[in-house]
């Protein structure tokens, strides 16, 4: 037996073969595949998450866009008119209303008071598409003597999005020098001569 011992390199790539006979590269050529696969997995990963992250923020934009809610309102019409008590008028009017925003919007509610003014919608909602305008049925309450004094009256609007959200706006409408006042001053008139 010979004194020198037989060392075997581990981390040897040498082409040689084993004492079984079989070749070294088998282990080698398991390593690269381990490698290539373990790649794989990470690119594929990679895209899965990107998509992922691109879905969720898509997602949010949107849960955003249909949040953010923008409208207009501005006195349409007036008529009819009558009185339970003198100086003070009680009419049927119309609001147009429209959708600034990017979303449809269902207009439930609309209530404003001020001083000697009063508005309340019907009862009846309306489908607003983004950049639509629609007429609203509103009830109004004007005292003669001080109704149009202020020139806003703060409203409030109840607005539902296509989601399902309920949302309030507040909204002041310009009452100083539109259709309602003329009407209103013209029926305060003729009750005040009556």
């Amino acid at each position: 037996m010979s004194a020198e011992r037989e060392v075997i390199d581990l981390d040897g790539h040498d082409r040689q073969p084993t004492a079984a006979g079989r070749a070294a590269p088998d282990r080698l050529l398991s390593r690269r595949q381990m490698t290539v696969r373990l790649v794989a997995a990470f690119v594929v990963g990679a895209v899965l998450g990107g998509l992922g992250v691109s879905e969720l923020r898509d997602s949010r934009e949107e849960r955003e866009r249909h949040a953010s809610v923008a409208l207009v309102a501005v006195p349409l019409s007036m008529s009819g008119g009558g009185s339970d008590v003198s100086g003070v008028l009680q009419l049927d009017g119309q609001l147009a209303v429209t959708n600034a925003g990017q979303a449809p919007i269902t207009v439930r509610a609309a209530t404003g008071q001020g001083p000697g003014a009063q508005v309340r919608d019907t009862g009846a909602s309306r489908l607003l598409g983004p950049g639509d305008t629609g007429p609203i049925d509103v009830e109004l309450r004007f005292e003669c003597a001080t109704a149009f004094d202020s020139g806003l009256l703060p409203m409030r609007f109840s607005v539902e999005t296509d989601d399902r959200q309920v949302i309030e706006i507040d909204y002041p409408v310009a009452l100083g020098g539109g259709v309602w006042q003329v009407r209103a001053e013209q029926a305060c008139a003729r009750t005040s001569v009556g």
